[in-house]
């Protein structure tokens, strides 16, 4: 699992097309309890906004209903930092999955009780990176 430069994310690149990469990362998340709220896809948007090329980038908006009505419960405004995102880009013949981290999301708050979720949170959100890195090495 390769890790994003800075210290708010992780990820995995993947040797699969980008469509492909969209519908895996949505099982995966799936099975660790994370439905996908939104879909931003950037590269339209740019390109609908400022006449620009891109290659394929999308922002999924992806929670856990369980986490969140915790996090909710203990900090009405955490709703500020929610969802968790997911982007998926076009990276030459593969993919790059990256997930921001939610302790560095909810860590910001400085609540016990929230770091406990947010800690969940990124348990389930690593297995998701490894559980799609698990399938490409399968793919190789």
């Amino acid at each position: 699992m390769s890790e994003v430069p800075a210290t708010y994310g992780f990820g995995v690149t993947l040797p699969i097309g980008y469509n492909e990469a969209i519908t895996r990362v949505k099982g995966a998340l799936k099975v660790e309890g994370f439905g996908v709220l939104t879909e931003i896809d950037v590269r339209q948007t740019l390109n609908e906004k400022l006449g620009t090329e891109m290659p394929p980038y999308i922002i999924l908006g992806a929670c856990n209903p369980h986490l969140a009505q915790r996090a909710i419960d203990q900090e009405p405004e955490i709703g500020l930092l929610l969802p968790c995102n997911v982007v998926v880009r076009a990276q030459g013949d593969g993919s790059r999955v990256e997930i921001v981290d939610p302790q560095a999301m909810l860590g910001i708050v400085g609540s016990a009780q929230l770091d406990a979720v947010a800690s969940e949170a990124e348990q389930r959100l690593r297995r998701v990176v490894a559980a799609l890195e698990r399938e490409g090495a399968a793919k190789d």
